[in-house]
């Protein structure tokens, strides 16, 4: 197995090649662009067999000490996902990450993956511990969605209801009615829809327009995106479908619609992460962060993944689908993270009440479609509507 998973490398493009971005970050009037470069600046360098296996039984001992839980995210790095595993903790996509960590005992959480996952954290559970590798780990979309401009362009539509990404800061979140993440977003504006309420949607354009096309609902973009999804070349992906016919093309819908158009499966990591063991397919094609290659190679070892283009042939990598933010996080972070008790997530008690509201109502709302589903596993083409009439039966159901 470890064989079979090391000839897939994780590419990274130069810091040459990131001037795109930088570029890109500007025109969108990103403040604080300057981090993405800082970003690669830390990428955290493969360390020596001797060195990572000294800081793995480390954080493993101390992880104990501290009665601490390791969470980590599909896109950190393989060694990590493999220790949040190992020793009792997990790894999935935010909504799977946020479920756990307010579920799990341990006092002190350790969040591997980006701040506006430490901060879900530290909202959820306000009086445990939540420690990071590095707090300067942050995402295109939290940069590109400020508070002050998101909330007044909030308040020139007071009529609309705010849905939030989970790509976000603990002030946005606590500016909105809803969050969701990819694997429940359609679901709940399928919902809202199914009640005539117009939405506010922030801050990802291309999830946005996905699911305004999947919905018919009336929404209202955020001009946002991910650094890495905005980058995927569907031109580019076109001539790798020609070379690979029988290959099955996964898409995560933060990519832009020409992108989504070539997909054969569209969803959250979850969703892609089944479609490998679903399907019969020995090769995909795959269009999000090459950091879930690892699971998926762990999930089907014999089959084959192919990383989606995310630029030319002039380009330094083929593709560069790889978020320097999550590439922060590293064996030495976690391990002076844990020992220290530093890069803890500090939230101000009145925030978090806010900020915690819409999350549970996603939660909250996940747990019921989720039964609701189960109980209707037979049935076709159940929709918003169904639901919400399943909702109004159930003695106990939920207002939201």
């Amino acid at each position: 197995m470890k064989n079979a998973i090391e000839h897939y490398p994780y590419e990274k493009p130069s810091l040459d090649f990131m001037q795109t971005y930088l570029t890109d970050a500007k025109e969108q009037q990103i403040q604080n662009s300057c981090t993405l470069q800082h970003a690669w600046a830390k990428v955290q360098q493969p360390l020596e067999q001797e060195k990572q296996r000294l800081y793995i039984e480390e954080i493993k001992q101390l992880l104990k000490e501290r009665n601490a839980v390791m969470v980590a995210h599909y896109y950190v790095e393989p060694e990590l996902q493999d220790l949040a595993l190992e020793t009792g903790g997990m790894v999935g996509d935010s909504l799977e990450m946020a479920k756990f960590c307010k579920s799990h005992p341990a006092e002190t959480l350790l969040v591997a993956g980006v701040r506006f996952m430490g901060e879900t954290a530290k909202i959820l559970s306000p009086h445990k511990t939540v420690l990071m590798p590095d707090l300067d780990a942050t995402c295109s979309l939290d940069l590109g969605c400020p508070i002050n401009e998101f909330s007044k362009f909030c308040d020139d539509h007071p009529e609309r209801t705010v849905v939030v990404y989970a790509n976000t800061s603990a002030e946005v979140k606590a500016r909105a009615d809803w969050i969701v993440t990819s694997s429940i977003a359609i679901e709940i504006v399928e919902y809202l829809h199914a009640q005539g309420q117009k939405i506010i949607w922030g801050p990802d354009r291309h999830l946005g327009s996905y699911i305004q096309a999947q919905t018919g609902a009336d929404m209202l973009l955020w001009q946002g995106s991910c650094i890495v999804h905005n980058e995927f070349k569907s031109i580019e992906l076109e001539h790798l479908k020609q070379k690979h016919s029988d290959a099955l093309v996964l898409v995560h819908p933060e990519s832009p619609a020409e992108v989504v158009a070539h997909a054969d499966v569209i969803g959250s990591t979850s969703k892609l992460l089944k479609a490998v063991t679903q399907y019969d397919n020995q090769t995909f094609i795959v269009a999000t962060d090459l950091g879930i290659l690892h699971e998926m190679q762990k999930q089907a070892p014999h089959k084959q993944f192919i990383a989606a283009p995310t630029a030319g042939n002039g380009a330094t990598c083929k593709s560069c689908a790889f978020c320097p933010w999550m590439a922060m996080n590293g064996l030495e972070g976690c391990l002076n993270a844990l020992k220290y008790q530093h890069n803890c997530i500090e939230l101000d008690s009145d925030l978090i009440i806010e900020a915690e509201k819409p999350i549970l109502k996603m939660l909250d709302f996940s747990e019921k479609y989720q039964k609701f589903n189960q109980e209707n596993k037979h049935a076709l083409n159940l929709g918003a509507q169904s639901f919400k009439v399943w909702l109004t039966e159930q003695q106990h159901g939920a207002k939201f």
